[in-house]
C-alpha cells in the first residue's frame, strides 16, 4: 500500500497546478504595511507621546508607563482598520520557537452587549499559563502564572490568514518569581551590557559620547521538498530529517545546483515569500539556489540585532506558511538528508555608533584606525576565552550532524581575519602597526569588461567565526536554531573584554599616555589570544592537530558543550553583566539537555516503528517474490539465473534478520537514555535499511527516496 502511495505521488508532481500570488506593487510599496511603524505612530500618536515613545525605542529611555494608554489605542485603531479581530503577546519560549495566546479585542459593554477594547494595560502586560513551557526546574508544573511584558523596540505587526488577521505584539516572557522564561530578556540583557561597555571604550577616544547599537544579519538556509513525498516519510513529519535514505548517483557532486536557474515553481514560491516578508517590513534581499540540491537561501539586509532576530522568527514562519500554498514542506532541520549538505543559518554581526558608523568597519588603512582595531582586539580576547561558550550556543541534535563535516564550520572554534587583518595584527604583535595592504585590481582577459578591484582578503567558508569586510559572520549556527541565544552568548562575552580595555583605557583617557597605553594593551592582547587566529582549511586533519597544540577544544558532543554552561567561568560571566543569574543559566543548560534527549528517543522510536511497520513488510513481500521465483525455477528445472536469484534472496534475507536485534537494542537504549548506545546503532540500523534500499525491487520500496524528494520539486 505504502509503495502504491509513494508511485502515486511521483506521478502526481507533474499535475501539481501552479500557484501564481504575486502583488503587483514595487516593494516600496508593499513594505511594512503590515506593521505599527514609525510612519502609522507618527500619524495616530500625539506628538509628545510619540516623542516619548520614540526616546525609549531609539534612546534605550524607560518607558513611561503613562502613555500606555494612548498607544494602546492608537495600535488598536490601526489594527481594526486592517481587518485585524484578534490581539495577541508573541513570545520565544525555551521551545526555541515561537509563542502566542489569542485574545479578541471585545470587551463587555453593558447587558448583552460588547465594546472593542485595547487598554494600555492589555499591551504592556499578559498572563500566559508558564506550567507547560520548558523552564529547567524554575517552574513546577502546579506554579502555573508566568507574565509577558511587552518589547517598545521591536514594532507591533499583523499575522494574516485567508479569513481573518491577528495583531502580535513581540514581548518578553518571565516566571512569577521575575527569572527570564524566554530567549528574548536575556539577549535584551546582553545587549544593554555589550553596549554600555562599547560606550564607555568610544569615551576613552576624546571623550566621544556616541550611543552604540548591534546590528545582525541572518542568513536562512532551507529544503523545499514536494508536500506529497513528505507526508509519505514518517520521520520527516516526527524528526525533521531523513533517518534512512541513500543519495542517489547524482546529488551535489557536480557543483550544477548551486547559484543555478531557479525552477519556475520556486521562484513563484520566492516571489510570495519576498512579498510577504516585505509586508512584515522584513527587507529580504537575496535569494539563490544553494549547494545540495533542494536546497536554497535567503538573506535580508541588516538590521538592529533585536529587531533582526525577531524577524527571522517571521522569516522561518513565512518560508514554511508559503510552502504550503505551493504544494512544499519547507525544511528547517541542520541535516535533513545524509550524505548531502546541511542547513546553517549564517549571524552576521556588528557593533554601530551614532558618531563613526560601522565600528568594525576597517577603512582603507586600517592601521591607522585605532578604534576599529581595539574593537577587533576585544573580539579576539572575547572569542580566545569563552570559544567553548560559542561552540555551546549550538549545540543541539540537528547540528551534531553538520558541524565539522566538510560542509560546514568544525566544531574547533576559530577566527579567520584574511590576509590584510592578519598582517596588521603581526605588526601589532612586534609594537606598533605601521601600514595596511592595498586592494589591487583584476584584469580578466577580455577587453571589453571594466577593470574589477580585488578585495585586499579572500573569505573562508571553512571558518566558524570569519571576519568579511566589516563584520563578523558566526557560521556555525544551525538552520532551525533561534539565534537569539547564539547573540546572547556573543554579546556578553564582548561585553567582558570591552569592560576590560575600558578599565584599563579610562584611567588615562585624555592625557598624553593614552596612545602608548592603547598600543602596549593591543600588543599585549594580540600576544596573549592570537592563538585563536586561523586563516587556512579548517577542515582538514592538519587544522586538528594544530589547534590541540595551540590549546583550543575541540568538543564535538552537543551534551559536552552544553555543559560549560555550568562552569563557574560561565556563570560568573552571564551574572557580572547580569545577563542570567545562576537558576536562570542552569536552567538553560537543563532545558537545552532534556531537549537533545528527548530528540533523539523520538528519533529512535521513530525509527524503529518506521523498520516494524514499513520496512520489514516490504523486505517481506520481496522475499516471498524471489523465493517463490526460485520454487518455479526448481520446478521447470531452469538452472539460468537460479544462482543469482537465490543470492539476492540470500542477501536481502541476512539483512532482514540483522533489523529485530537492532531495533531491540535501540529500544532498550532509549528506555535508559542510554545516548552513547542510541548514537552507536542508529547508524548502523540506518546502514542495514540503506542496503535493504539498494536491492529491494523500486516498485515495493514504501518511501519516497533521495531522488524522489530532492529532484522532483
Amino acid at each position: 500500500m505504502s509503495a502504491e502511495l509513494r508511485k502515486k505521488a511521483v506521478n502526481a508532481i507533474s499535475e501539481v497546478p501552479r500557484v501564481i500570488n504575486v502583488d503587483e506593487r514595487n516593494a516600496t510599496e508593499l513594505y511594512g504595511e503590515d506593521v505599527f511603524g514609525y510612519s502609522e505612530m507618527k500619524r495616530l500618536l500625539p506628538k509628545p507621546i510619540y516623542k516619548d515613545l520614540i526616546n525609549t525605542i531609539q534612546k534605550g529611555d524607560p518607558l513611561n508607563p503613562e502613555i500606555a494608554d494612548e498607544v494602546a489605542d492608537a495600535m488598536k485603531r490601526w489594527a481594526l482598520s486592517k481587518g485585524v479581530s484578534h490581539y495577541t503577546h508573541w513570545f520565544q519560549p525555551l521551545t526555541g520557537t515561537t509563542a502566542e495566546k489569542h485574545d479578541a479585542f471585545l470587551e463587555p459593554s453593558s447587558e448583552h452587549t460588547m465594546k472593542l477594547s485595547f487598554s494600555g494595560k492589555n499591551l504592556i502586560k499578559g498572563e500566559p499559563d508558564a506550567s507547560s513551557f520548558p523552564s529547567g526546574g524554575i517552574r513546577a508544573t502546579f506554579e502555573a502564572r508566568g507574565y509577558t511584558a511587552w518589547d517598545p523596540t521591536s514594532p507591533a505587526f499583523i499575522k494574516r490568514t485567508e479569513n481573518g488577521a491577528t495583531l502580535c505584539i513581540p514581548t518578553a516572557f518571565c516566571s512569577y518569581t521575575g527569572e527570564a522564561l524566554d530567549k528574548k530578556t536575556p539577549l535584551l540583557r546582553s545587549l544593554n551590557a555589550v553596549t554600555s561597555q562599547a560606550e564607555r571604550v568610544l569615551h576613552c577616544f576624546n571623550g566621544d559620547t556616541s550611543t552604540v547599537t548591534a546590528s545582525l544579519g541572518i542568513e536562512q538556509e532551507y529544503f523545499l521538498i514536494d508536500r506529497k513525498f513528505f507526508n509519505l516519510r514518517e520521520d520527516l513529519m516526527l524528526c525533521g530529517r531523513t533517518l534512512f535514505g541513500n543519495v542517489p548517483p547524482k546529488h551535489q557532486q557536480l557543483e550544477d545546483h548551486y547559484f543555478g536557474s531557479i525552477k519556475s515553481r520556486v521562484l513563484e514560491f520566492m516571489t510570495e515569500v519576498d512579498q510577504s516578508l516585505w509586508r512584515l517590513g522584513i527587507p529580504a534581499k537575496t535569494r539563490h539556489n544553494e549547494v545540495a540540491p533542494g536546497q536554497f537561501e535567503l538573506a535580508p539586509i541588516f538590521e538592529e540585532l533585536n529587531l533582526a532576530l525577531d524577524h527571522n522568527m517571521l522569516v522561518m514562519e513565512v518560508l514554511r506558511k508559503v510552502a504550503d500554498h505551493h504544494g512544499f514542506v519547507c525544511l528547517l532541520h541542520e541535516k535533513p538528508f545524509a550524505g548531502i549538505n546541511g542547513s546553517g543559518k549564517h549571524n552576521n554581526w556588528s557593533l554601530c555608533s551614532s558618531t563613526h558608523g560601522n565600528l568594525l568597519n576597517p577603512g582603507k588603512n586600517p592601521h591607522n584606525n585605532a578604534i576599529f582595531l581595539t574593537f577587533l582586539c576585544a573580539i579576539i580576547v572575547a572569542v580566545d576565552k569563552h570559544g567553548d561558550l560559542l561552540r555551546a550556543a549550538v549545540g543541539n541534535l540537528g547540528n551534531e550532524h553538520r558541524l565539522g563535516a566538510a560542509e560546514a564550520p568544525p566544531c574547533i572554534i576559530s577566527i579567520f581575519l584574511g590576509d590584510l587583518l592578519s598582517d596588521v595584527i603581526d605588526q601589532i604583535e612586534k609594537g606598533s602597526a605601521t601600514s595596511s595592504k592595498q586592494g589591487t585590481h583584476m584584469n580578466i582577459g577580455v577587453d571589453t569588461f571594466p577593470v574589477l578591484p580585488r578585495d585586499t582578503s579572500d573569505r573562508n567558508r571553512t571558518s566558524p567565526f570569519a571576519f568579511t569586510g566589516n563584520k563578523f559572520e558566526f557560521r556555525a549556527v544551525g538552520s532551525s536554531q533561534n539565534s537569539s541565544w547564539p547573540m546572547t552568548i556573543l554579546n556578553t562575552m564582548v561585553a567582558e573584554s570591552l569592560d576590560e580595555i575600558a578599565n584599563v583605557l579610562e584611567p588615562v583617557a585624555g592625557t598624553p599616555k593614552f596612545n602608548k597605553t592603547l598600543q602596549k594593551l593591543l600588543q599585549s592582547l594580540v600576544k596573549q589570544h592570537k592563538r585563536i587566529i586561523f586563516n587556512g582549511d579548517g577542515y582538514t586533519e592538519a587544522w586538528i592537530k594544530e589547534a590541540e597544540r595551540r590549546g583550543l577544544p575541540n568538543i564535538r558532543s552537543s551534551c559536552e558543550a552544553l555543559d560549560v554552561l555550568l562552569s563557574k567561568r560561565s556563570m560568573d560571566l552571564f551574572e557580572k553583566y547580569q545577563v542570567l543569574n545562576h537558576v536562570e543559566l542552569k536552567a538553560r543548560h537543563d532545558v537545552y539537555v532534556e531537549n537533545y534527549i528527548k530528540r533523539l528517543e523520538i528519533e529512535v522510536n521513530t525509527a524503529v516503528q518506521m523498520v516494524q511497520t514499513q520496512i520489514i513488510p516490504a523486505v517481506t513481500q520481496q522475499l516471498f517474490q524471489l523465493t517463490s521465483t526460485l520454487e518455479k525455477l526448481k520446478a521447470t528445472g531452469t538452472k539460468a539465473g537460479y544462482e543469482c536469484v537465490r543470492a539476492r534472496a540470500e542477501f536481502i534475507g541476512e539483512n532482514l534478520d540483522a533489523l529485530p536485534k537492532c531495533t531491540t537494542e535501540l529500544t532498550a537504549a532509549a528506555k535508559i537514555q542510554d545516548t552513547k548506545v542510541i548514537k552507536k546503532q542508529m547508524p548502523i540500523l540506518r546502514g542495514i535499511v540503506n542496503t535493504l534500499e539498494s536491492v529491494v525491487d523500486d516498485d515495493l520500496w514504501p518511501m519516497p527516496k533521495y531522488l524522489d524528494m530532492l529532484f522532483l520539486i
